[in-house]
């Protein structure tokens, strides 16, 4: 995930075989979607911080992805990017190409009474909005997850007692190597925070199951989530969600705040006052000042509780 080596998809097609005709700009022609060049990432995640992607893909549609991958030489590294909501994007950037989809990919509707298929770029709210539309219940707590459904998958996301294990049915991936898949809940290996899927592989659809309910109800409990998030977290800052997994038996921001480090900062880089478990950035923090941080957090609790948190946060890239 963190490789150093240079990348550049043109060069890299030509070295594995693929078409080595070019389009504008070096790239090669028959990549239909939008590829671009040190692209900042910084604007596109939650901290708004960090340094540049050597190349951003936005693909087209599936096929798109799929030969696109198939053609980049297998050394360079391929990340998905969502909202960017549970993520810290280093200061020297990323070193390979990060694919994000678009609205090709948000698109979510019903298949039956109880079933939704949805795109792997369709955010929480309108996952969560479509089903109430459909009167399927089960997948109101998507409501209060700020991300994607390719990211939930890969992180079985979850939040108020249901995680993405409850209620994924199956979900079509394209690998790093280009192939396309369909994976059933049991080849994803879910734990807490965590699937079983490959570097590089990019969820592009998901199929959800939950049960039948009143539309009415689903949006009063849709309403409860939302009323809850806004009175405890700090919805309105710049912000990566929740920052640390919660240890066995224990919550992550009681261990903090009974660590002293409620309000901790480090530049522009601060431990909320609001929610511990979460980290802002007041203005002009770096990658670099929010990831210290959240060391400093690791180290301080373990030196008073004995546990050792572990980030839940992605940091992905490399420093400055």
């Amino acid at each position: 995930m963190n490789a150093t080596h240079s990348c550049d998809p043109a060069k890299a097609g030509a070295q594995t075989g693929a078409p080595p005709s070019q389009g504008h700009n070096g790239l090669v022609k028959d990549v239909r979607g939008r590829l671009t060049p040190n692209a900042p990432l910084a604007p596109l995640v939650w901290f708004k911080s960090g340094g540049s992607a050597d190349w951003l893909f936005e693909p087209k549609d599936v096929q798109d992805l799929s030969d696109f991958l198939a053609g980049l030489d297998p050394a360079v590294p391929v990340m998905a990017l969502g909202l960017g909501s549970n993520m810290i994007v280093r200061d020297g950037g990323y070193p390979g190409v990060v694919v994000r989809l678009g609205k090709a990919f948000a698109q979510v509707s019903a298949s039956d009474e109880t079933r939704l298929v949805c795109g792997g770029g369709a955010s929480g709210i309108l996952v969560s909005s479509t089903a109430r539309d459909a009167g399927i219940a089960g997948v109101e707590f998507l409501r209060s997850i700020p991300g994607t459904v390719g990211g939930f998958v890969r992180m079985n996301g979850g939040a108020y007692g249901r995680e993405v294990k409850d209620i994924l049915v199956e979900c079509e991936v394209v690998l790093r190597s280009g192939e396309q898949r369909t994976l059933v809940l049991a080849d994803l290996g879910y734990s807490y925070r965590h699937s079983a899927l490959p570097d590089g592989c990019v969820v592009t659809r998901a199929t959800f199951r939950g049960h039948s309910g009143d539309p009415v109800a689903i949006q009063a409990e849709m309403d409860r989530i939302a009323a809850a998030r806004e009175e405890s977290q700090p919805l309105r800052s710049k912000t990566g969600g929740s920052t640390f997994k919660n240890p066995d038996g224990h919550k992550a921001w009681a261990l903090i705040d009974a660590a002293g480090c409620r309000g901790l900062q480090i530049g522009d880089a601060q431990v909320s006052e609001k929610h511990c478990n979460f980290l802002l950035n007041l203005g002009a923090a770096t990658s670099a000042d929010i990831e210290a941080l959240g060391d400093e957090v690791i180290a301080r609790v373990k030196a008073h509780s004995g546990v050792t948190l572990e980030w839940e946060i992605q940091r992905v890239g490399e420093a400055a």
